[in-house]
């Protein structure tokens, strides 16, 4: 990397940084890279890099940054580049921070969704990184609520004479610019477009309107945030903008836009915290949880599993305690814990079983049903190839689920693919294959797309099947 040429003054801000953090030069330039790997940054510093910096030269580009966000995680406060005596630039947008404070948390979010909503190409081939599921993920467990999130004054109609004797109202001009003042209507807009994106995300994948979604965030949401309004109005509206944003994560991750997505759901984990809602950040970490399932990591699908059900403890009405055992059966099962998988499907049925037709569920929970929980019991037992028992619960979770949901139908038809062929029913399990092929080419959804790609992977040592050949055929046809 080049440098700017040298100051004269030594930097001894970065120098007493270093000594409190307990750094070396090495172990400093070595935590700067290994941080610009998580941002998709090729960065290639060492011990002479640190000595260069401490002698008073300035590195370029957002370095200054993420050297900010390396002390900043090992002390433990937030630590800008002027605190280190750097020169103040562009921040890398990282994403991975758990803000210190609401406002901060506009900040971050509003910045991924301008940059994502831009041509920023680079946003979405940033790599996922699971260690940047810890902080946050801890930070929402031990972090203590948000005393205050109002902004400006509390809503009252102005008030102006009326010859002396008495007062009326003054109209309230419709201003979308900052300073707006936030109204229940503004509130119920934004529910009820968080309800259109995550419909058609269902029935057509992430990708078909997942742009629009970051600019509504972007133009309608986030002058919103920077609005005026209350406690109570801040609150419902922090928890709309952590739902919408964690959507937005969702969309990313069905396009495999792994790190893009998982900087969302960060911050929609920060955003709930700001609405005060623990059952939705818990529901948030059940995201992040079935993210890391899919990329395979699934010590790490566990414990935020765990972090949630902590978080919230035994509050939750069944059907949210069922959503959190099943989260953690799946992580189990991608580590071929048998006995741990199916303890935790057993706690998901028994919560499941328990919930009434009567409960107070969050909205965001009221589409977790049996079809569901089946879909997740033959997720588990093709992961642990317990087949016989995928087969039964994936017939009937298509048996149940209702024709609207067709991502979560071709998955689950994956699933079912896959255990008849684990089962030497190499006929059905093509015919079921094609079936989701065709379904895959009809939507705008990597996952669905790698659901197909995994179940010809095992077909493999079956190409010279005539069930495969015929496969083969058929979805040639399709392209």
């Amino acid at each position: 990397m080049t440098e700017r040429p040298a100051q004269r003054v030594p930097n001894r801000q970065l120098a007493a940084l270093i000594a409190e953090a307990g750094f070396s030069n090495a172990g400093l330039a070595r935590r700067v890279d290994q941080l610009g790997l998580e941002h998709g940054l090729d960065l290639r510093y060492d011990k002479t890099s640190v000595t260069r910096w401490l002698r008073g030269q300035q590195p370029r580009g957002t370095t200054p940054a993420l050297i900010a966000e390396v002390f900043t995680r090992r002390l433990g406060r937030r630590l800008s580049a002027q605190d280190l005596g750097l020169d103040a630039c562009a921040p890398v947008y990282a994403g991975l921070e758990f803000a210190a404070t609401p406002e901060e948390a506009v900040d971050i979010a509003s910045g991924l969704w301008r940059k994502d909503s831009g041509s920023h190409a680079e946003l979405r081939k940033i790599a996922f990184t699971p260690a940047g599921l810890v902080v946050p993920s801890r930070d929402w467990l031990i972090g203590r609520p948000d005393e205050r999130v109002a902004r400006g004054a509390e809503p009252a109609a102005a008030r102006i004479p009326l010859q002396g004797r008495a007062t009326v109202p003054r109209q309230r001009q419709i201003d979308r610019g900052p300073g707006q003042r936030v109204t229940a209507g503004d509130i119920a807009a934004l529910r009820s477009v968080s309800d259109l994106f995550r419909t058609l995300d269902q029935a057509y994948g992430g990708g078909h309107a997942r742009q629009a979604l970051v600019r509504y965030l972007e133009h309608e949401a986030e002058p919103m945030l920077r609005g005026t309004y209350g406690e109570t109005t801040g609150r419902r509206l922090f928890a709309a903008a952590a739902d919408l944003t964690r959507l937005a994560g969702w969309t990313s991750y069905d396009i495999a836009a792994h790190g893009l997505a998982q900087r969302y759901f960060v911050q929609a984990l920060r955003l709930a915290q700001a609405a005060g809602d623990r059952p939705y950040g818990s529901y948030v970490l059940i995201t992040m949880s079935r993210q890391a399932v899919y990329l395979g990591h699934g010590r790490e699908a566990v414990q935020l599993a765990r972090v949630a059900q902590q978080g919230v403890g035994s509050g939750p009405p069944p059907v949210v305690q069922a959503m959190l055992h099943a989260a953690e059966a799946r992580g189990h099962a991608v580590l071929g814990e048998v006995r741990a998988a199916t303890a935790s499907l057993v706690r998901a049925e028994r919560a499941l079983g328990a919930a009434r037709p009567g409960d107070d569920v969050p909205h965001w929970a009221r589409l977790y049903d049996e079809a569901q929980l089946a879909d997740e019991f033959g997720h588990c037992h093709r992961d642990l190839q317990q087949y016989r028992a995928s087969a039964q619960h994936a017939e009937r979770s298509l048996q149940l689920r209702a024709p609207g949901f067709a991502r979560s139908r071709l998955f689950c038809r994956v699933v079912l693919a896959t255990a008849r062929l684990g089962l030497g029913e190499l006929d059905q399990a093509c015919a079921l294959g094609a079936e989701a092929a065709q379904q895959a080419m009809e939507m705008r959804s990597v996952r669905a797309v790698e659901y197909v790609r995994d179940f010809e992977r095992r077909l493999e040592p079956y190409r010279d099947a005539a069930a495969v050949r015929t496969y083969r055929d058929r979805v040639a046809a399709l392209s």
